[in-house]
């Protein structure tokens, strides 16, 4: 008898490690699952893996988390738990699926990108290469640095922005400050993608620097 007391009292002790387990997992999916809306990004589905020993958990009932210096959306990451003037760090894995832009057939080194060549797959997002494109709009009419084979998750680091101004192309240069716009004329002296900055030097031989519109006039700000 004495020994079933004893393997009751076993069981019973583990459920309020069960509990509070399951409670610090659902605090922390929520705390993502609102990242995620304020950030932009989709993700199908989230899961949060709790890889810190119990006993190194925060104290209290309701810690607030933060995530110091981490930009990451998934993967290892680690997680700051504030208890009033008490702060551990938790390290998470977020296990996060979604969907990913591949290549729908083979692209060849130096070729712009049209919407044949990508398309969606559906999967585990932590597990992708760093800087994956998630959206078709990322790369439509990029260019690809190497060749791409059929079915490759594509980073961003494979493919770069068409030129919008080439090194010796005329350019118009709008210098805008408060309340007034000067546009002037000039020649590139650089490549250069939209939102990238390129010099440029004047028609008076003045050299300035300015960042590139989508439409290839060049801005500068006083």
């Amino acid at each position: 008898m004495r020994g079933v007391i004893c393997l009751l009292t076993a069981i019973l002790g583990l459920f309020p490690v069960l509990a509070s387990a399951g409670d610090l997992t659902a605090q922390l999916t929520q705390f993502f699952t609102t990242r995620y809306g304020e950030s932009g990004q989709r993700a199908d589905t989230l899961t949060v893996v709790v890889k810190t020993p119990q006993s190194q958990w925060p104290a209290c009932d309701n810690p607030q988390f933060s995530l110091p210096g981490n930009s990451r959306m998934w993967g290892n990451m680690s997680v700051a738990a504030s208890c009033d003037q008490n702060r551990r760090y938790l390290q998470v894995q977020l296990q996060v699926t979604g969907e990913y832009v591949v290549a729908a057939r083979a692209v060849r080194r130096g070729t712009p990108l049209t919407e044949a060549d990508i398309k969606l797959e559906h999967g585990r997002l932590d597990t992708l290469p760093a800087r994956t494109v998630m959206t078709a709009a990322e790369v439509t009419d990029a260019i690809a640095l190497r060749d791409i084979m059929p079915g490759q998750p594509l980073s961003l680091m494979m493919v770069r922005q068409p030129w919008r101004v080439k090194a010796g192309q005329n350019v118009t240069v709008t210098a805008r400050g408060e309340g007034f716009n000067i546009t002037s004329d000039g020649r590139a002296m650089n490549n250069a993608t939209a939102a990238q900055r390129v010099r440029v030097r004047m028609n008076n031989g003045q050299i300035v620097s300015g960042e590139v519109a989508p439409d290839g006039n060049i801005l500068i700000s006083l």
